[in-house]
């Protein structure tokens, strides 16, 4: 298994994940989809092994000090081994920053309560409503 610079030859990999994890954003518009992972100030990385893709994550970063994992994702299969780990510090490292701040989802909540951590009260604000 190898931690490679997401690029568009991984899209439809991701886009698949995220399908069968019942995230609907990445999936419902191809195109968006690629100006997310590659946008200014954002490192996204992918797991790759011998069955393909096996996880992605994202961090968008101030380059210094600051960062935040908008997406983490390893595929059910793969979990248990320490990829999301993975992932998640090596984005950070390419990105830059020396912390990150993330929202959960509740049944991630173990797993990030394993790393070197420390839980804030987290909001995800929808200015259009």
């Amino acid at each position: 298994m190898e931690v490679v610079d997401f690029d568009g030859s991984h899209l439809e990999a991701v886009i698949e994940l995220c399908s069968r994890e019942g995230w609907p954003t990445l999936p419902a518009d191809r195109a968006r989809a690629l100006r997310i992972l590659t946008a200014p100030g954002s490192k996204a990385v992918v797991a790759v092994g011998d069955e393909g893709v096996m996880g992605f994550c994202q961090v968008l970063s101030d380059g210094e000090v600051q960062a935040y994992c908008s997406l983490l994702l390893v595929r059910p299969e793969s979990r248990g081994r320490g990829l999301g780990r993975q992932l998640l510090f090596e984005a950070v490292r390419r990105a830059g920053g020396s912390r990150v701040d993330l929202l959960a989802e509740e049944g991630a909540v173990p797993f990030y309560r394993a790393l070197p951590s420390r839980e804030w009260v987290g909001f995800r604000v929808y200015p259009a409503g």
